[in-house]
């Protein structure tokens, strides 16, 4: 079977078990949100002990705070109640193998597929389909990962239409063994307002 077909079976699997998921509410029960990487290696359903209804989780490569990754928590704390945000990124990420200049070269070569060798980075196919606009995007590469959690923990937290109510934590998830690192300058820098002010919290 292709991937469409065996995506088709899967579903047509889950539907017949769908069962009590048909009841849940809208705004996730635990009242928390994962912002992490899209690395298939990644569960956060199983790191964070997450079922269907739980907890919203947006992801993308690098699980970095773009401003689309900001928009949607943003809607999820203040429409649908979260108080608390994890930031998870992870070793060996994809996003630590290539710089800026180097992803804009290769896609103004072509937009083929390409391959990572010992050398780095280089196109396979010879085809004419190459633009400049990737010279244009920012691709928010990682050189550091605990500095990237750092940086997208205070950029959550510094944002003007962030609650200072939010609870932002940071950390590193190790792909060789599965265990979630917490890194302690980010969660300091996007600690609430109510961890200072006893008594004090959101509204359900």
């Amino acid at each position: 079977m292709s991937v469409r077909e065996e995506i088709a079976a899967a579903n047509r699997k889950y539907v017949r078990t769908f069962g009590y998921r048909k009841d849940l509410s809208m705004p996730p029960r635990r009242r928390f949100l994962v912002l992490t990487c899209m690395d298939a290696r990644l569960d956060p359903a199983k790191f964070a002990g997450l079922s269907e209804g739980d907890a919203h989780v947006v992801r993308n490569a690098g699980g970095r705070a773009t401003e689309d990754a900001i928009r949607s928590a943003i809607v999820s704390h203040k429409l649908l109640g979260t108080r608390e945000w994890f930031v998870v990124h992870h070793s060996d990420c994809g996003m630590e193998y290539f710089s800026d200049p180097e992803m804009a070269t290769l896609l103004e070569g072509n937009l083929s597929t390409a391959e990572l060798t010992d050398e780095g980075w280089r196109n396979v196919d010879d085809d004419s389909t190459g633009s400049i606009a990737g010279h244009y995007v920012r691709w928010l590469t990682i050189d550091d990962t605990r500095k990237s959690v750092v940086d997208d923990v205070r950029r959550l937290r510094a944002h003007p239409l962030v609650s200072p109510h939010v609870a932002i934590y940071g950390y590193l998830f190790d792909v060789k063994t599965g265990e979630l690192v917490e890194i302690p300058e980010a969660s300091r820098i996007g600690g609430s307002a109510c961890d200072n002010l006893k008594g004090t919290s959101d509204k359900p």
